[in-house]
C-alpha cells in the first residue's frame, strides 16, 4: 500500500462513525426515493382507475394509507439527505484537517532536492486541488451503500409485478455499470491531463506574479500575459476533452433509467395496471439510485493523478541516520580550517565560489557535497537535520518574510521570545526606531514578503530574527548588502557588541570590508586558508 493509501486508510478508521452514519443516511435516501416514486405511481394509477370505475369503487378505495406512506418516504428522503451531507462532509473535513498538515510536514522532511524542487505553484496545487480530490473521494464513500439500498428497495417493488421486470432492471443496471467503467478507462488520460495542465498554469502564474515588479519595469506585461494565456489554453483544451467524455457519461446515466422503465413496463403487461406503473417507476429509480456511485467513475483520471502527485511527496523521505553525539559547544571543521566556538569567521571570495552554498550545507538546506565538513566532531553527512539546525542561527541573503506582522516574522526564530527580547533584537539590527514609528508597532503588517518595507529594512528584519535564535553559531550571508555606510556602521557595531555579550561564534559571508573588520579570521575562498586579522582592520 502507498503512503497516501495508508494515511487514507487510517483516516477512514478514525472517521468510521461519521462515515457509517453517512452510509446509513445514503441508504435511507436512495431506498426512500425508490419507494416514494414507485408507491406514488401505484397510488396515482390506482386512484385514477377507482375514479373511472365510479363513486362506489372510489369511495371504497383506501386513500389514507398510501398517502401516509408517500409523506413518510418524502420526509425520510429529505432528512436522510441532510444527515448524509453533514456527516459525510464532516468526516471528509476532519480527515483533510490531518492530511494537509501531514503533506506539509512531508515536504519539510523530504530530501532537500525534492523539497526545494517544488515551486510555489506546484506545492500549492498539491496542497489545495490535489487534496480537494481526496475530499471528494471521502464524500463519495457513502454512494455504494445508497446504490445497494436502492437496488433492494427496487426489487421489492418489481417482484410483485413479476420476475421478468426485476431481471430486466438488473440487466440494464449491469450494462450501465459496464458502460460507465469502459468510459472511465477511456477518459482517464484526459482527466490526468486536466490536473497536469492546472498545475502548470498555477506554477506559471506564481512564477510571473513573483516577478511582477520587474515585468512592469521592463514593459513585459504582454509577454507575461501571453505565457499565462498559453497555459490557460492548454487547460481549456484538456477540460474540453473531459467535458466531451462527460457528455457520454451523462448519456449513459440519463438513458439507463428510461430504458429500465420501458423494459419493466413492457414486461408487466399481464400484471394489474397499478403494479405495472409501480414496476416501471421503481425500475427507473433503481437505476437512478446508482447514479451517485457511477458518477464517481467519471473523475477516476483526475483522482488517480492527484493521488500519484500526493504520494510522490509523501513517499520522499530522508534516509534515517543514527545521530552521533556532538561536542558541546560545537566547533566547525572545514576541509582547510578549524574554528573553535566563539570565533568570528569572515568568508570573502568571488561570486559563485560556493560561500552561500557552504552556509546552506551547514543548516541542511543542501546535500552534503564532496568537501568534508564537521560540526561538533560529526560529519554533516552523518548528522541529523535537527542536530545541525540546533547549532545555527541563519540569516540568508534573501530572507523570506511572512505576509504577517513584524512580531510574527520575528517569532519564527523564537516563539517564546518576550517583548523585551523582540525589541532588543530590533535594536541590534538598527530597526527599532523604524518599527516604533509604524502605526501598530510590532503588530504592523509587513505586506507580501515584506513589501511594505524597503530592501534594507527587510534584510535587517531577517537579521533581527536570526538574533532571536538561541544557537552557538550565527550564519550571516551578506548582512549589510544594500545598506548605506552609516547604517552599515551602526549594524556592524551592534553585531560586534552582541557577539561579545553572547559568546556566539559567527560565519559572515561578505564582499564589504566593514563586516570583515570585526572577524577574528578571514577565509578567502571556501577551501582557502584562514588568515588571522587584527580586530578593527578590514581584510
Amino acid at each position: 500500500m502507498t503512503v497516501l493509501g495508508t494515511l487514507i486508510a487510517a483516516e477512514r478508521r478514525r472517521q468510521r462513525r461519521g462515515l457509517a452514519l453517512a452510509a446509513l443516511a445514503a441508504a435511507v435516501v436512495t431506498s426512500a426515493s425508490v419507494l416514494l416514486l414507485g408507491l406514488s405511481g401505484w397510488f396515482i394509477t390506482g386512484a385514477a382507475l377507482a375514479g373511472i370505475a365510479g363513486p362506489v369503487v372510489a369511495s371504497a378505495f383506501n386513500y389514507m394509507l398510501p398517502a401516509v406512506g408517500i409523506r413518510l418516504f418524502a420526509i425520510l428522503r429529505t432528512g436522510g439527505r441532510y444527515v448524509e451531507r453533514v456527516a459525510g462532509h464532516e468526516a471528509a473535513f476532519r480527515a483533510l484537517a490531518r492530511l494537509r498538515p501531514a503533506l506539509f510536514r512531508a515536504i519539510l522532511a523530504a530530501p532537500v532536492a525534492t523539497a526545494l524542487g517544488l515551486t510555489v505553484g506546484d506545492a500549492s496545487m498539491r496542497m489545495v486541488q490535489d487534496v480537494d480530490a481526496i475530499e471528494a473521494r471521502f464524500v463519495r464513500l457513502s454512494a455504494p451503500w445508497g446504490a445497494v439500498a436502492g437496488l433492494i428497495a427496487g426489487m421489492a417493488l418489481l417482484i410483485p409485478a413479476g420476475i421478468a421486470p426485476a431481471v430486466a432492471t438488473l440487466l440494464v443496471l449491469a450494462m450501465a455499470v459496464v458502460a460507465t467503467w469502459f468510459l472511465a478507462r477511456a477518459s482517464e488520460t484526459s482527466g490526468r491531463a486536466v490536473q497536469r495542465a492546472n498545475a502548470r498554469l498555477k506554477q506559471e502564474y506564481a512564477t510571473i506574479a513573483a516577478a511582477s515588479a520587474e515585468l512592469r519595469a521592463y514593459g513585459l506585461g504582454d509577454w507575461a500575459a501571453t505565457r499565462i494565456a498559453t497555459e490557460g489554453e492548454a487547460l481549456l483544451t484538456a477540460q474540453a476533452r473531459v467535458t466531451a467524455w462527460g457528455g457520454w457519461f451523462a448519456l449513459v446515466q440519463g438513458a439507463a433509467p428510461g430504458i429500465a422503465a420501458m423494459a419493466a413496463l413492457s414486461l408487466s403487461v399481464h400484471a394489474p395496471l397499478p403494479l405495472a406503473a409501480m414496476a416501471a417507476l421503481g425500475a427507473a429509480m433503481t437505476v437512478e439510485g446508482a447514479g451517485a456511485w457511477l458518477r464517481g467513475f467519471e473523475v477516476r483520471g483526475s483522482l488517480a493523478e492527484s493521488e500519484v502527485r500526493l504520494d510522490a511527496v509523501l513517499s520522499a523521505t530522508v534516509p534515517v541516520v543514527t545521530p552521533q553525539t556532538m561536542r558541546d559547544p560545537p566547533d566547525i571543521a572545514l576541509s582547510s580550517a578549524h574554528f573553535v566556538p566563539g570565533t568570528i569567521v569572515g568568508l570573502s571570495a568571488p561570486s559563485g565560489s560556493g560561500k552561500t552554498t557552504l552556509l546552506e550545507r551547514l543548516v541542511g538546506l543542501r546535500v552534503s557535497g564532496d568537501a568534508p565538513i564537521a560540526v561538533g566532531g560529526v560529519d554533516i553527512a552523518e548528522a541529523s537535520t535537527a542536530q545541525l539546525r540546533a547549532c545555527f542561527a541563519y540569516a540568508p541573503q534573501d530572507a523570506a518574510l511572512l505576509s504577517g506582522t513584524v512580531r510574527e516574522n520575528l517569532s519564527l526564530a523564537s516563539p517564546a521570545a518576550t517583548e523585551a527580547e523582540l525589541w532588543a533584537a530590533l535594536q541590534d539590527a538598527c530597526l527599532d526606531e523604524r518599527v516604533r514609528g509604524l502605526p501598530a508597532g510590532l503588530e504592523s503588517w509587513v505586506g507580501e514578503n515584506g513589501a511594505a518595507l524597503s530592501g534594507g529594512e527587510r534584510r535587517r528584519l531577517g537579521l533581527a530574527r536570526a538574533y532571536l535564535r538561541d544557537a552557538p553559531w550565527m550564519l550571516l550571508d551578506e548582512p549589510t548588502a544594500g545598506l548605506d555606510l552609516m547604517t552599515e556602521s551602526r549594524v556592524i557595531e551592534a553585531l560586534r557588541a552582541r557577539l561579545a555579550r553572547s559568546g556566539q561564534g559567527a560565519l559572515i559571508v561578505s564582499h564589504r570590508p566593514a563586516p570583515l573588520a570585526i572577524c577574528h579570521v578571514v577565509q578567502h575562498g571556501v577551501d582557502g586558508p584562514a588568515v588571522a586579522v587584527p580586530l578593527g582592520v578590514a581584510a
